[in-house]
């Protein structure tokens, strides 16, 4: 079950956090995997320790936000491995500021990662799925990363909530587009809850200074109450419902969401 034996599969923003711990489970469940950021030495580290547990790995730097950058990545990862079998558009980030408080830069930097990212790495690694799912029993995957922002309001940042809302759609349409076209590639997100990694621990502080306060074991413990389940989520939980949309178990899914938040959006 949810083995990746044989494929390839290329991670963007994968030098730490959900990315890091993916192309982690993706090397011991059988892929060879890129690893693609902006964190050049956290990067070549992950990849290390990848090959350091006997799995196969490249580290390549990656600007999400540029199109040329993302061709010489994808470029890069054919040369070494030859095919590419599945896309993991991870990169993101998270600025915690309202409507009234993020500045157009701001604003422009977020969708530049979080949604012109998304589209230019669907853009240039379609070539490289469209001929690998052309051999594929059940075709090429792409795993878009959501969020639950991405299916429900936030108070604490509706900007993050839009890009991640747009992501969302984005997928549902290439997959509705790339199934008219033939294209066999399956396109799913994943929506994640609040997660234990460095941007985790971003909406802690952002929530401790919309209180007047730099508590942030407090507002840790807030987000815990919010999950049902006790608990925060971990990179690896995220990482085990990303190894499953990509392998060829989930042959049936495509414009699907995953929701991994603890009972988040249950409520």
């Amino acid at each position: 079950m949810n083995r990746l034996d044989g494929k390839v599969a290329f991670l963007s923003g994968a030098a730490r956090g959900i990315g890091g711990a993916t192309a982690t489970l993706m090397a011991s469940v059988g892929a060879k995997v890129v690893i693609g950021d902006v964190l050049d030495e956290r990067g070549r580290q992950t990849a290390r320790e990848i090959e350091a547990a006997g799995g196969q790995a490249l580290y390549v730097s990656l600007d999400v936000t540029q199109e040329a950058s993302w061709q010489a990545a994808i470029d890069a990862a054919l040369a070494k491995f030859g095919k590419l079998d599945v896309l993991v558009n991870n990169a993101g980030i998270f600025i915690g500021k309202g409507v009234e408080d993020a500045s157009l830069d701001e604003w422009n930097r977020l969708v530049a990662v979080n949604l012109t990212g998304v589209v230019l790495g669907t853009r240039a690694a379609l070539p490289a799925l469209k001929a690998s799912a052309a051999g594929s029993a059940h075709g090429s995957a792409i795993v878009n990363l959501a969020s639950v922002a991405g299916l429900v309001g936030s108070q604490l940042d509706p900007l993050y909530s839009l890009t991640k809302g747009g992501v969302t759609m984005f997928t549902k349409s290439t997959a509705l587009e790339f199934g008219r076209k033939g294209y066999r590639i399956r396109v799913n997100s994943i929506h994640p809850g609040v997660i234990d990694t460095d941007m985790g621990q971003q909406t802690f502080a952002m929530r401790a200074r919309a209180q007047g306060t730099n508590d942030t074991e407090e507002t840790r413990a807030v987000s815990i109450r919010m999950h049902p389940i006790g608990r925060l989520g971990l990179a690896e939980d995220i990482a085990k419902g990303i190894v499953f949309l990509a392998s060829d178990d989930a042959g049936f899914m495509t414009g699907s969401g995953l929701v991994v938040d603890g009972g988040y959006t249950a409520q």
